[in-house]
């Protein structure tokens, strides 16, 4: 191991969730005195906050195991996050691994790990797991060491819904929620890092309830943290928006006019094997009094295609619903057979081949419907809160309705928060040029673009 500060790599697969989870195991390793490094750079030590909603999630989790040691062959190797949880039995009896830690232990992690100097390759690796999962509200120590502009602040975790074809409930446990005031001290704390955003995270962050008081309560105490400029809902049930949360979100200046709302099929009887808790004309009705309630709200979906019975009829009311409806973008995933849900029960499996047919159909439309939204802005001023520069000098950032906008400028945008006219559409992205400013920003050189996909 090197003689200087030791080295950790945090590497996450899968939801905006685990972000929130390695970005607070982050911190924790950074106060321990490791040094934090990208991923794919020699390492003392990776952590890995692993998926496992898919087959290629895990596959992705062994592939990054044997990536790290091949550039750090003596990198310890810790493992948590769903498929540590679900997968433990296979973990255990893959090469490398030193140490393995289950839902119920994740955030205590740093603690198992040996002293950095000690951190040697083991013959098997340590095990800490339980097939049980506490239900009780909690505490999260620490404050996220993000590398992004917009901060995930968990506030929830675990989910009683029992979706069959969703390992979740058996990977995190049944939901509870974090004590309001921990997470209002979080976010105090990512504000204070200079954070402008956060992205409110969790299972089903719509079954917030923490001493009688639910997710609105939550959100309107975030609204009085001074500096914090946006509160962003990440994926939300449709069965857990209350017409208030969408007459709050019209008339918060903060929450941002944005929802990702899982559709996962079109047809009733596809979401009935699903269990899901909605029909159709259920779902429809929500987003149309969305669409009614929320001015220029974003709206975002999830799309499962392949699930066992879904022939020819059934994706095609699927393709019709995700059609009319006006989302702006939506993601696609393919099913793929759990062990140990229901719905690797099932009989009527959909062909590789269909799946992949549908698959592309569903994210080609969601491409043009992308493209749709973003055209019907143009013209409009809108409020960016930038994040990255790419090499041309493009600054790419959001807007509170989940567009993403591109300016040119010479001036540092980072984390700034701008007004920007949008003049056309480029592939997957919204172009403009900045509205004049008083400071150090009023003078930057612009080169508008014009330019609208077909």
């Amino acid at each position: 191991m090197s003689t200087s500060r030791p080295r950790a790599t945090l590497h996450t697969l899968g939801c905006r969730l685990n972000q929130a989870e390695t970005a607070l195991l982050a911190d924790r390793l950074r106060r321990d005195g490791y040094e934090l490094v990208e991923f794919g750079r020699p390492t003392d030590l990776l952590v890995l906050n692993t998926c496992s909603i898919t087959e290629n999630a895990e596959k992705d989790c062994r592939y990054a195991v044997r990536r790290t040691l091949r550039h750090s062959p003596h990198a310890f190797v810790a493992v948590t996050g769903c498929y540590a949880q679900t997968g433990m039995s296979i973990l255990r009896n893959l090469p490398g691994i030193d140490l393995i830690v289950g839902t119920q232990f994740k955030m205590l992690l740093p603690d198992y790990l040996p002293a950095p100097a000690a951190l040697k390759k083991r013959p098997a690796p340590q095990v800490f797991h339980t097939k049980t999962i506490g239900r009780e509200d909690f505490l999260l120590p620490g404050a996220g060491e993000c590398g992004t502009v917009r901060a995930p602040l968990k506030i929830q975790d675990g989910c009683n819904f029992m979706c069959s074809f969703c390992l979740i409930p058996f990977a995190r446990g049944r939901e509870r929620s974090r004590q309001a005031d921990d997470a209002l001290r979080e976010a105090k704390e990512l504000v204070a890092k200079g954070h402008r955003e956060v992205v409110l995270t969790g299972v089903n962050i719509g079954r917030y309830e923490q001493g009688g008081r639910g997710l609105i309560d939550l959100i309107r105490r975030l609204e009085g943290i001074a500096g914090l400029e946006r509160i962003r809902i990440s994926s939300i049930e449709p069965t857990t928006i209350p017409d208030e949360l969408l007459d709050y979100m019209a008339s918060s200046s903060k929450l941002c006019r944005y929802l990702h709302v899982p559709l996962q099929s079109g047809d009733d009887s596809i979401l009935k094997a699903m269990n899901r808790r909605y029909t159709v004309l259920d779902y429809v009705r929500l987003i149309e009094k969305a669409v009614k309630l929320v001015p220029d709200v974003g709206l975002g979906t999830d799309l499962l295609v392949g699930f066992p019975g879904e022939g020819e009829k059934e994706f095609a009311n699927t393709l019709r619903v995700a059609e009319e409806l006006p989302f702006s973008y939506f993601h696609v995933f393919s099913f793929s057979k759990r062990p140990g849900t229901a719905a690797a029960r099932l009989v009527n499996q959909v062909s590789p081949a269909a799946i992949k047919a549908r698959t592309r159909i569903l994210s080609e439309l969601s491409r043009a419907k992308r493209l749709a939204f973003y055209q019907r802005q143009i013209g409009r001023p809108v409020e960016v809160l930038f994040e990255t520069k790419q090499d041309d000098g493009l600054w790419t950032g959001l807007t509170r309705n989940f567009t993403k906008v591109g300016v040119f400028s010479d001036a540092d945008l980072t984390n700034r928060l701008r007004n920007v006219v949008i003049t056309g559409v480029m592939d997957s992205l919204a172009v403009g040029h900045l509205e004049p400013s008083t400071g150090a920003l009023s003078q930057p050189r612009l080169r508008e673009l014009h330019v609208v996909a077909s």
